[in-house]
């Protein structure tokens, strides 16, 4: 601890240090389980569509290849949600368009509920996917501008964890509703918690990082100020002066009026143009094969020969795997590093794609089907844990969000391919097929971040933007494979 903490006026906010010297606390802890409980929320209307895509199919007498398409078109949503989400929490900040992604999600699940046609419900799907995919890429920089280093890993892939958790609420709540009152019903019962933006108002400041690179020093002060009192207050440590300012890599000066398109255009810059490749490829390669898996599982088993509700309930079952993935995954990306668990999730999964496919093919063995389906999901959801964690570590404060956005976009451009791309081999392929492509896709992912991916534990953000600078600076193409660490 310093002997002393002289105050620092508006002009001295210096947000990043500030934020790093701080213990971890109840605050981040709060900060955390809010962010949390949005994702999971918005989780849980995403991974509604595994389980009433059978039951919706039937109702509107649908062929395969339309069955795709409806179980892709709120992937067509978050491929625009997240490209624009990023861009505006870059120029207007990051709280408002995290609560606004909120209310587009829960009015767009309700206009589902309503849909008496196929048209109509693709058109409400597709708003339903720009809520989310604003909500998704936002809250994971949130987040990870809020925490120190030493926990942001940890929260950031613990975050993901959430999605597990609301797929599985999905499933929990389609078993009990959906034979009773039909499809119609959990999507009007998935609107209702769109409230919840009520809370994130209230108690979810805007990021003083991203104040401070608007130039907003006055307003990034008085977050940063109330911010140390309620930790020092919680640590019980208000007798005691604030610890001194890590030395962090200094950053260029805050941006009173930045140029309009200046976030894309960092975000291809020498800089990061590497790591934009390489993010955009994995989450591309890695969406493809998760969405067009899950999307489908449900309706596969259906097709295999059990009912609508066994199909539900083994679906749900399968899910349980992501629980200790994900854990596993937070716990792996601090104490092995960001690539290795990143490789490792998309390999595992990789191999157990093709190893479910296998066992579908032999719907008559349960516990063969159930066993694979449960290491599936626990590479799929360690997997996501690890993109989101690693996402948003790759890229400056004032391209955080767009280099998260686009990323994001890039993959759900992934996801609304995956499952018309399931539903058009699969009538080719037979389930084999369907399982084989996946299982290409997480091998490809695995791929680029084997070769072009960088390691990010450990790091401040500030410090891993800094190192893009001076590598894009250095005039030796050496510099460019030493980002490999």
């Amino acid at each position: 601890m310093s002997a002393s903490h002289p105050a620092l006026s508006a002009h001295q906010v210096n947000a990043a240090a500030r934020l790093e010297r701080l213990p971890f606390s109840r605050y981040h802890g709060t900060i955390f389980i809010i962010i949390a409980i949005a994702f999971f929320f918005d989780s849980v209307d995403l991974g509604t569509m595994t389980f009433l895509l059978g039951s919706i199919k039937t109702e509107f007498g649908l062929s395969s290849t339309m069955t795709g398409l409806v179980a892709s078109a709120s992937f067509g949503g978050m491929v625009l949600g997240a490209a624009v989400a990023g861009l505006l929490a870059d120029r207007f900040g990051r709280r408002p368009v995290f609560q606004w992604s909120m209310v587009l999600w829960g009015v767009a699940s309700y206009l589902c509920s309503t849909a008496q046609s196929v048209e109509a419900l693709l058109v409400y799907r597709v708003l339903l996917g720009i809520g989310m995919g604003m909500e998704f890429p936002v809250a994971q920089t949130l987040l990870a501008e809020f925490v120190p280093t030493a926990s942001r890993g940890r929260l950031v892939a613990l975050l993901d964890g959430f999605w597990p958790l609301g797929f599985i609420t999905a499933g929990i709540v389609a078993y009990f509703v959906l034979p009773a009152f039909g499809w119609r019903t959990v999507f009007a019962l998935l609107a209702i918690p769109a409230v919840f933006v009520l809370l994130v108002r209230r108690i979810v400041p805007e990021s003083p990082r991203w104040l401070e690179h608007r130039g907003r020093l006055s307003e990034a002060q008085t977050v940063l100020a109330q911010i140390e009192t309620k930790v020092m207050q919680q640590k019980r440590l208000t007798s005691l002066p604030l610890p001194e300012l890590p030395a962090l890599p200094t950053m260029p000066a805050p941006l009173s009026a930045p140029a309009r398109g200046s976030a894309w255009r960092e975000i291809w810059s020498p800089a990061y143009r590497s790591r934009t490749i390489m993010v955009w490829t994995l989450w591309f390669f890695a969406l493809l094969g998760f969405y067009g898996l899950t999307s489908w599982l449900g309706a596969l088993l259906q097709q295999a020969g059990f009912a609508v509700t066994q199909s539900v309930l083994y679906t749900v079952l399968i899910s349980l795997g992501g629980i200790p993935g994900f854990l596993c995954a937070a716990w792996l990306v601090e104490r092995w590093g960001r690539k290795p668990t990143c490789i490792a999730a998309l390999m595992g999964a990789g191999v157990m794609a093709f190893v479910y496919g296998q066992a579908a093919l032999h719907a008559g063995n349960v516990t063969l089907l159930v066993s694979a389906g449960l290491v599936m999901q626990f590479f799929l959801f360690g997997m996501w844990a690890t993109l989101y964690t690693y996402t948003p570590e790759l890229y400056g404060t004032g391209a955080r969000a767009t280099g998260s956005g686009f990323a994001s976009a890039i993959g759900r451009a992934g996801s609304l391919i995956g499952p018309y791309a399931v539903g058009v081999i699969l009538p080719l392929s037979g389930q084999g097929g369907v399982f084989a492509l996946g299982a290409l896709s997480f091998a490809v992912a695995a791929l680029a971040v084997w070769i072009m991916g960088i390691e990010t534990k450990g790091l401040a953000l500030e410090s891993l933007a800094s190192s893009a600078r001076h590598n894009a600076a250095a005039p030796s193409p050496v510099a460019a494979a030493g980002q490999q660490h």
